[in-house]
């Protein structure tokens, strides 16, 4: 089961008639259980490009090919919840089949047993975030797309969600492409990183990690964003000189 992206371009005409290009030439593959990270600035079309692999936009020149019948569990920048229902019927909505024990194991890892007659307007952005996890893995997806899941949240915060993802991730052999900015939160929870450039976003450098995500310490953690750091200086400084 794999996932294969080869998009040759991506392009959107504006109302005045003029074309702007929103993506580059952009190839990967990703295959189960491994967790793809996407890493570039603000605006370089790093959602345009989930809205193309997960087939909401079909307006592009190149090929996505899913895995065929693949579940597909997404969390957006914003959590999206339907106001008028509760958090359990949120998560139920999206996976009616979800048996009782395994919604509750899910509820326990995110920390959301005491809220789940609660609704959507009496949450924090950090519980919003995490019932939308919870909606996404309740339908115990082939292929998980996280589009910047911590954002706007304080560290500490930040921290115990990105552990909850770690957790929910390893359970199970799910194919996972998260989106973000932050170069601490890939090294934590990424197998390969690809690194994109400004707009139109292309890949500048695509990294594997070599050490199990289970097995990463701080120090580990430490020496490879350390590593990535000297080798995107040293780049640049080639294209400097070039």
């Amino acid at each position: 089961m794999r996932l294969e992206v080869d998009i040759l371009g991506k392009t959107f005409t504006s109302a005045a008639g003029g074309t702007h290009e929103v993506l580059a030439p952009v190839q990967f593959s990703l295959g189960a259980g491994e967790v793809g990270v996407l890493v570039g600035p603000s605006g370089c079309g790093k959602s345009t490009m989930l809205r193309i692999i997960l087939g909401l936009d079909h307006d592009f020149r190149g090929d996505v090919k899913r895995p065929p019948d693949a579940r597909i569990g997404m969390v957006f920048q914003e959590p999206r919840l339907l106001p008028w229902r509760s958090v359990e019927q949120n998560v139920r909505l999206a996976a009616p089949e979800v048996d009782d024990v395994k919604l509750s194991e899910l509820f326990k890892i995110l920390e959301l047993e005491a809220h789940r007659s609660h609704y959507p307007g009496e949450l924090s952005l950090g519980l919003a975030r995490r019932v939308a996890l919870a909606r996404a893995f309740a339908v115990e997806p082939d292929l998980l797309v996280l589009d910047e899941p911590l954002a706007s949240l304080d560290d500490a915060l930040a921290g115990r969600l990105r552990e909850e993802i770690a957790t929910l991730v390893a359970s199970r052999p799910v194919m996972t492409l998260l989106v973000t900015h932050s170069l601490d939160d890939a090294v934590r929870l990424g197998d390969r990183l690809f690194f994109l450039s400004p707009r139109p976003a292309r890949i500048l450098a695509e990294v594997p990690i070599g050490i199990p995500r289970g097995a990463r310490g701080e120090a580990e953690i430490a020496a490879i964003k350390a590593g990535l750091v000297r080798r995107t200086q040293g780049e640049r400084a080639g294209r400097d000189v070039s």
